[in-house]
C-alpha cells in the first residue's frame, strides 16, 4: 500500500501542475471533439477486424523502422551514438514524425500535444566498496543524487533497524555513516530520503532474496542521498558482521546528474464514434540514452501509426484514441502524468488501456500480461482473454507473463482503467520450454539487444512484429465496434475506496524497468 499512496501523491502533484500549465497545446487542439468539424465517414465500410488486419504488412512496418532509425541518428551529435533518449534530437524527430504522420490522415483525428516537465537523470560512474570487497552486484539507483562534490565519501556501514521505512527504525550513529537498509514494505526513495535526515553521506537497499536490486527513488526530493542496490546474497556476510557487534569500514561514489526539462505526449482520437466510450491504446516514444531503441519501443509505437493509419479506411461506433507517451524509460512519465490529471469524468470515458511495449524482440515468445480482475480493474481479465483466444486462433502458443507494473499500463491500473496488453520479451531468459513453443534459443535474453545500442532495425523479428501487430489491430477493431460483453467501468471514486480498503494490496511493485518498492 505504501507504493499505491507514493503514487497517488504523484498524481495529485501531476493534477497540481497541470493546472498552472493550462495553455494551447502547439499545433493542435485539446480533446474536446466539439471544437473540430466532425468527419463525414457515411460511406465507409464499418470497422471489421479482418479487414483492418488484412491491412498490415511487413513493408509498411519495416519502412517506418528504417526511417525511426534515420531519425535516432540526429541524436549522434549530443550521443556519439542513435539514440531517441527524451531531449535529444532523436525524439525531438520521432514526436515530429509520428505528429506529421497523424495529420495527413484527412482530418479523421483530433490531435493533441501534452506537454509536460520530466525528470532525466544519468549515472555516470559509481562504485562501492564493503570493507575489502567490492560487490559485484552492487548497482546505483536510477534518479539517485551524485555523493557529495562528486567524491568518494567514507563511513561505518550502519545497520539499519526494520526497513527502513520510518525515522526511528535509522540509529543515531547512522550520521556520517553509510545507512545499510533491508528491501521491503515502502519505496526506496523514502529510504533514501529517511536516510538523508538522518545525516548518512550514502545508503545501501540490500534485497531479502538472493537477487539483485535494479530500482529508481522516483520523484526527486531534497533529501535524498546517494543510494546503491545490492543482492541480497552479497549483503548477507555484512548483514552478519554487523549483527555480530563488527565495525565494516566502506566507501560510496556516485557520479551522477539529475536534470528537468519539457517534453510532450501525442495523442489522436477518432473524431466519429462516441466520444464517452473509448478504447485506449498506448506505445512510448522514447528510447533509453543507449541506443536507438527500434524494439523498445519503436515496435509498438511505430504498430500504433500504421494501426492509425489504415483505421481511417473505416468508420468507428466508439471512439479510438491513440496515445505516444514520452518519459517511459525514467519512469512511466508521460502515462503517469496523462492518467493522474485526468479528472474523473474524462478518467470513465476511457473503457479500457492497451499497452504496446516490445512486439519485435528477435528471440521472441508471444507474451500476454496475466491481467486478472481479482488484483486489477475489473475488464482486465477478458482483455486478457481476447490475446488468448486470438492466438488459439491462429494456431500460435502464447505464455502468460506478470502484470507487474512494467510499463505505462501502471498508471491507469492503479486509477481504476482496466488495462492488459501483449509483449515479446526484454532481458528475460528463454526457457527450454519456450524454445519448443516459439524457436529460438533457450537460454539467451528474448532481446539481447534490449537497452543497448544494438537495438537497431537488425534487431526486428520481422514474423513476430507482423503477427503482433495483426493481434493489436484486432483488439482496435474489435472494440472500436462493440464492448457488448464487456464490463462497464466502475467509478473512479469507487475503486479509490476500495484501493483505501486495501484489495489491492498485490498490485505491482515495478513502475516501469525498475523496481521502485
Amino acid at each position: 500500500m505504501a507504493g499505491l499512496k507514493v503514487l497517488a501523491l504523484h498524481g495529485l502533484l501531476a493534477a497540481a501542475s497541470a493546472q498552472q500549465q493550462q495553455r494551447p497545446l502547439r499545433g493542435s487542439s485539446s480533446h474536446d471533439a466539439a471544437q473540430s468539424p466532425i468527419v463525414d465517414n457515411s460511406k465507409k465500410p464499418l470497422i471489421d477486424s479482418e479487414a483492418l488486419q488484412a491491412s498490415i504488412s511487413t513493408k509498411n512496418l519495416l519502412k517506418r523502422a528504417e526511417k525511426l532509425y534515420k531519425i535516432a541518428k540526429l541524436g549522434e551529435d549530443e550521443y556519439n551514438h542513435p539514440t531517441r533518449v527524451i531531449g535529444s534530437d532523436g525524439h525531438i524527430g520521432t514526436i515530429a514524425y509520428i505528429y506529421k504522420t497523424l495529420s495527413e490522415l484527412d482530418d479523421y483525428y483530433t490531435l493533441s500535444k501534452q506537454p509536460f516537465f520530466a525528470t532525466s537523470g544519468n549515472v555516470y560512474e559509481s562504485r562501492l566498496v564493503l570493507g575489502d570487497t567490492v560487490p559485484h552486484s552492487a548497482m546505483a539507483m536510477g534518479l539517485t543524487p551524485p555523493t557529495k562534490d562528486l567524491q568518494p565519501v567514507r563511513g561505518n556501514l550502519v545497520l539499519v533497524e526494520n526497513e527502513g521505512c520510518e525515522a526511528d527504525d535509522f540509529p543515531k550513529n547512522v550520521a556520517g555513516n553509510i545507512a545499510f537498509i533491508l528491501r521491503g514494505t515502502c519505496p526506496f526513495g523514502t529510504k533514501s530520503e529517511l536516510a538523508g535526515k538522518a545525516g548518512a553521506v550514502a545508503a545501501v537497499v540490500y534485497n531479502y532474496e538472493e537477487d539483485a536490486v535494479s530500482g529508481t527513488l522516483g520523484t526527486p526530493v531534497d533529501d535524498h542521498v546517494a543510494t546503491f542496490g545490492l543482492s541480497g546474497k552479497d549483503a548477507k556476510p555484512f548483514v552478519e558482521k554487523l549483527k555480530a557487534g563488527k565495525t565494516v569500514d566502506s566507501i560510496a561514489y556516485i557520479n551522477s546528474e539529475i536534470n528537468k526539462l519539457e517534453v510532450e505526449n501525442v495523442l489522436a482520437q477518432t473524431k466519429e464514434g462516441d466520444q464517452d466510450n473509448c478504447v485506449m491504446l498506448g506505445g512510448h516514444s522514447d528510447s533509453v540514452p543507449a541506443g536507438p531503441g527500434i524494439n523498445d519501443d519503436g515496435s509498438g509505437s511505430i504498430t500504433l501509426l500504421e494501426i492509425a493509419t489504415q483505421l481511417t479506411k473505416f468508420r468507428v461506433n466508439n471512439c479510438v484514441r491513440f496515445a505516444w507517451w514520452a518519459g517511459e524509460e525514467e519512469g512511466l512519465l508521460g502515462s503517469d502524468y496523462y492518467v493522474y490529471s485526468l479528472p474523473a469524468a474524462e478518467n470513465k470515458k476511457i473503457r479500457l488501456f492497451m499497452d504496446y511495449d516490445m512486439l519485435a524482440s528477435p528471440n521472441f515468445a508471444y507474451q500476454v500480461y496475466d491481467a486478472r480482475n481479482e488484483v486489477n480493474p475489473v475488464g482486465s481479465q477478458e482483455l486478457r482473454d481476447l490475446y488468448v483466444d486470438w492466438y488459439t486462433a491462429q494456431g500460435l502458443n502464447y505464455t502468460f507473463i506478470p502484470f507487474d507494473g512494467r510499463s505505462d499500463y501502471d498508471g491507469f491500473i492503479r486509477n481504476g482503467i482496466p488495462g492488459g496488453g501483449i509483449a515479446t520479451g526484454a532481458e528475460g531468459i528463454k526457457t527450454t520450454e519456450e524454445e519448443t513453443m516459439f524457436g529460438g534459443v533457450a537460454g539467451d535474453w528474448y532481446d539481447p539487444c534490449y537497452h543497448q545500442l544494438c537495438d537497431d532495425v537488425g534487431n526486428l523479428n520481422l514474423t513476430a512484429w507482423e503477427v503482433n501487430a495483426k493481434l493489436v489491430a484486432h483488439s482496435v477493431a474489435t472494440f472500436a465496434k462493440s464492448f457488448d460483453g464487456f464490463p462497464e467501468r466502475v467509478d473512479p471514486a469507487e475503486f479509490a475506496a476500495t484501493v483505501a480498503a486495501g484489495k489491492y494490496e498485490k498490485m505491482a511493485q515495478y513502475h516501469g524497468s525498475k523496481l521502485f518498492i
